[in-house]
């Protein structure tokens, strides 16, 4: 249940506990940003803090504070705390670190945790460890330290763990209106995602930008997501770190392919929240997004005077999944009437310098890049930092262009620096969107049009049990043919008489394998096409004391890998790539979290690298795709029936024949 946390985040009272420089700065950072509300410094030996009387405990307050910043040290803390929830007080900031973050050999940090959250009881706190938040909707500020923040009446709200990228981002030189900056710190009590989700109570809030560590609690973010999308508030994500669950399952591909960052990719995937890998992308994602909201698509229009830029943006874009639909039949008239016919049309279009500081041209022209079929349409404009006199053309080109047309359209400079920032404001103003970078913009364009609507259907969530017992290959394929996945006819032996019985009992060609080795093929434990009489002696080579006989599969015409692995923060990853031998080197994999749909496991699959071998390569037969759903389908509903008690389970490789999907080797690690 998320905390009602209207109180601490736009309190009209503030309470500041403690002295020096950093409770000073909460004072008069709340001052200048015109703050209309009581501010209650408390000190027992200050007469007055930043101008304002201070009072000698909180005990002597006229109220109970809606917010209060707690600037003492961790011991103090957790006493205050207390107090200030006897109180009913609404909310307070942790601003002392030393509690769990601390070392893992400081038991004293960990046990003042605990402490913290008992003291707190209902009432919520942010951090510890952490700079508390920036309101400049209302001028609130429990905040420590400079910032570079205005007031505004609208704007984006950003998330952080770390105060130190919260100032930094507060002091961007690129006109986006920040409403709410919130440090979290070490959220022993409030989460990032249960912040995040009050803040969508704010209807001054645009989107709300997410710089992510790690995810705490599944179904809080699944919360988050599903009211985000209802209320039409778009969510981004800068996700860092990575969980360590592929270091510790060494025994399948599927670890090495999936790697630590994919569960996280996979969730944020599925929660429909574009992430971003670099904070100019994220802060230039945010600002289209506080204009527009999501784009309908990725079609984008793009013009610029030089053809070195309509290349530069071209070739930028391969690989974005942005395109650049041809001009349409009315797209070219209208510009051949503002250019003339001494300009190539094309998208993206160079129109040279012809009609340049003709506003009107200028207009038509710009104009005739939007229209329904674009998405956005990019302006490419790079002012100069001598004199930008003769830019202004560009300016009033823009602002008229949106006026007119009402297209979504963006001024966007090749150079971060090349986009002043009063020009970036008087355009933002006209709503069209002053974006600082061409990588930057592109990135931004990306993210925007990936916003969707979040599953909902919940992540099956793991145990809590070890996985120490590895079945072997023949027990790991009768289990899951027991839940409907094909695999072959086969037997296990250990003496030459059952050996003879089994090559009786079984059609050639044959694989003869060893049993109980992780990889047999890097023990040359795995032989194909063996006929009946050369098993004995094949069996004797290999040398395991359990040999698996089996018949071979003919036909396919590729070979998959579906494995799960179980992430303790992010669920069950489900991955889908090039199986076989080659499967590492390949390295041609997606990923998923469990339960995944047909639909989603289908296009997953085509977006695998040998998707066309799956389709049927160069008038080759394709393999069979419903089996191949009905295998992922059987591995999902083991992975959900034992998510208690499993650890891992790959299929590798599936063998993909145009009549049916057969797995040739199978394996499952549970407690």
């Amino acid at each position: 249940m998320t905390p009602d946390l209207s109180r601490l985040l736009q309190p009209e009272s503030i309470a500041v506990v403690g002295g020096g420089s950093w409770c000073e700065q909460v004072v008069t950072q709340s001052k200048r940003m015109g703050y209309q509300g009581s501010i209650w410094p408390v000190h027992p030996n200050a007469e007055q803090i930043a101008g304002h009387a201070a009072f000698s405990s909180l005990d002597e307050l006229p109220a109970a504070p809606d917010a209060a910043f707690i600037g003492v040290n961790r011991h103090l803390t957790v006493d205050l705390i207390k107090t200030l929830a006897t109180m009913d007080a609404g909310g307070a900031v942790c601003f002392a670190s030393g509690f769990s973050e601390a070392s893992a050999e400081d038991e004293t940090g960990r046990s003042l945790q605990e402490q913290l959250i008992q003291a707190a009881g209902e009432m919520p706190i942010l951090g510890p460890n952490c700079y508390g938040f920036i309101n400049a909707l209302d001028g609130a500020l429990l905040w420590p330290d400079q910032h570079g923040a205005s007031p505004v009446d609208k704007g984006v709200a950003i998330l952080t763990q770390s105060s130190n990228i919260a100032i930094n981002l507060t002091m961007h030189k690129r006109a986006l209106p920040i409403a709410y900056m919130v440090t979290c710190g070490n959220m022993a009590q409030t989460s990032q995602a249960q912040i995040a989700t009050a803040l969508l109570d704010d209807s001054r809030v645009t989107a709300i930008g997410l710089h992510i560590e790690g995810f705490k609690d599944i179904r809080e973010w699944e919360a988050l997501a599903s009211k985000a999308y209802q209320k039409g508030i778009p969510l981004i994500a800068l996700k860092v770190g990575a969980s360590e669950h592929a270091q510790s399952a060494t025994v399948s591909h599927t670890a090495s392919l999936a790697g630590s960052d994919a569960g996280a990719q996979a969730l944020l995937n599925r929660l429909g929240i574009p992430r971003l890998s670099a904070l100019p992308d994220f802060l230039e994602t945010l600002k289209l997004l506080h204009v527009y909201g999501p784009l309908p698509g990725l079609n984008i229009a793009a013009i610029s005077c030089s053809g070195g830029e309509a290349s530069l943006v071209a070739d930028m874009a391969i690989g974005t999944g942005l395109t650049f639909p041809p001009l349409s039949e009315d797209k070219s008239t209208r510009l051949r009437q503002a250019l003339g016919p001494m300009v190539a049309l094309n998208n993206p279009l160079d129109y040279h310098t012809y009609i340049w500081r003709d506003e009107g041209a200028m207009t038509k022209a710009w104009s005739g890049m939007t229209g329904e079929d674009i998405d956005l349409t990019i302006a490419i404009v790079d002012y100069p930092t001598t004199d930008p006199t003769d830019w202004v053309c560009t300016i009033k080109a823009a602002l008229n262009t949106r006026a007119q047309t009402g297209a979504r359209f963006v001024v966007a400079a090749t150079l971060p620096e090349l986009l002043p920032e009063d020009i970036a404001e008087e355009l933002l103003a006209g709503g069209v969107v002053p974006m600082m970078g061409l990588r930057e913009t592109l990135a931004a364009t990306r993210a925007a049009g990936q916003i969707r609507p979040p599953s909902q259907v919940p992540v099956c969530l793991p145990g809590l049990t070890t996985a120490t017992k590895t079945l072997t290959e023949a027990e790991s394929k009768q289990t899951l043919a027991a839940i409907g996945l094909r695999v072959p006819q086969s037997r296990t032996v250990t003496n030459e008489d059952a050996i003879s019985l089994a090559i009786q009992e079984l059609d050639a060609p044959l694989a003869v394998k060893g049993v109980g080795l992780a990889h047999k093929s890097e023990h040359s434990a795995v032989r194909l096409n063996v006929q009946p009489e050369d098993v004995p002696k094949i069996a004797l080579e290999i040398g395991t004391s359990e040999i698996l006989i089996e018949e071979m599969i003919d036909g396919a015409v590729a070979e998959l890998l579906i494995g799960v692995i179980r992430d303790s923060a992010h669920g069950f990853v489900l991955t889908l790539g090039a199986g076989g031998t080659l499967t590492e080197l390949l390295r041609d994999s997606v990923s998923l979290l469990v339960p995944s749909s047909s639909e989603e496991v289908r296009s997953a699959l085509g977006h695998l690298r040998i998707a066309p071998l799956l389709n049927g390569y160069r008038g080759q037969p394709a393999a069979q795709l419903q089996g191949i759903l009905e295998a992922v389908e059987a591995v999902q509903s083991y992975v959900i029936k034992n998510a208690e008690t499993l650890g891992e389970v790959e299929i590798n490789p599936l063998l993909c024949t145009p009549e049916k999907a057969v797995a040739a080797d199978a394996l499952i690690r549970k407690a």
